[in-house]
């Protein structure tokens, strides 16, 4: 059995102000969740969200849902 480690990568428009998450996408086809942490503290706890949790997280942030501080 081989076990999947998580590539973790932040956004392109991310402009290292400190308040990103990273993400692991390959995880998504063996997995069916997409991990998510926080980028300043990589040895922190992880959320797993399942593919449906996150596109509608994705969807949310596109179109504006969540304020900015």
């Amino acid at each position: 059995m081989t076990t999947v480690s998580p590539r973790w990568f932040k956004s392109s428009y991310s402009n290292n102000g400190g308040n990103c998450i990273e993400v692991a996408t390959d995880l998504l086809p063996s997995h069916g969740t997409v991990p998510v942490r926080d980028s300043k503290q990589c040895a922190g706890p992880v959320l797993e969200l399942r593919a449906a949790a996150f596109s509608t997280f994705l969807a949310g942030v596109k179109s504006g849902q969540f304020e900015t501080l």
